[in-house]
């Protein structure tokens, strides 16, 4: 899954994968991670997510990364913000009242482009993207975050002999490869979402499950 894959699916509005709601598990388990107030929250391929907003209501500030100028842009306009524009590295920095995105290649990150971030609330970044490249996402991840934070983590599991993603299924010993030796690994809740996936559904698939994750550094 190369880049032109993500930039055509926002070009052709085919963004099944974004949420008009706040997700409700983020609701219901950010507490967890008793986050300081003030601090800012890393949200990897974040679209224009509204739970960036909810986050920032709470008094934290955001930094999201996402591929997509049309994705940045949408989120800004949508919440009625009026952002700056700047460069930073290979990045647009688009920014307004504590909410940051970060506009383009997450691989493309440096350590001390996220070092101030203290959380990190992945609803759909490791599940977006197939075996290989999550390999290479979750290394990048340890690269920027090297001394270690909490997370809080969703991800979907279903028989992918029946259909593949994305959204990709990733199980808990998949997960426990990834994050077991930095992360201690909880689950927090196991939802049946077979009727909330049409795009699954369509192809064939019956049974899914979406998983709630609290990952703890050990750091």
């Amino acid at each position: 899954m190369k880049a032109e894959f993500w930039h055509d699916r926002w070009e052709q509005n085919r963004i099944g994968f974004h949420d008009d709601a706040v997700n409700a598990h983020l609701q219901q388990f950010w507490d967890r991670l008793h986050v300081p107030p003030h601090a800012t929250v890393f949200v990897p391929l974040c679209g224009k997510s509204r739970d960036m907003w909810w986050l920032h209501s709470l008094g934290y500030h955001v930094l999201g990364v996402e591929l997509s100028p049309i994705a940045a842009e949408s989120f800004f306009t949508e919440n009625h913000l009026s952002p700056t524009t700047s460069r930073q590295g290979p990045f647009l920095r688009w920014e307004a009242t504590g909410l940051t995105i970060l506009q383009g290649d997450y691989f493309a990150l440096r350590p001390e482009d996220v070092s101030h971030c203290e959380a990190v609330f992945d609803r759909a970044s490791l599940i977006a993207l197939p075996p290989d490249m999550r390999m290479t996402y979750v290394e990048q991840f340890h690269r920027l975050f090297a001394t270690g934070l909490d997370l809080l983590l969703l991800t979907l599991e279903y028989d992918q002999s029946i259909a593949s993603g994305p959204p990709f299924a990733v199980f808990d010993s998949e997960l426990s490869d990834h994050y077991g030796q930095n992360y201690r690994i909880d689950l927090l809740k196991t939802a049946d979402v077979s009727d909330e996936l049409p795009s699954l559904r369509k192809r064939g698939v019956t049974a899914i499950e979406e998983k709630v994750y609290q990952l703890t550094s050990r750091s």
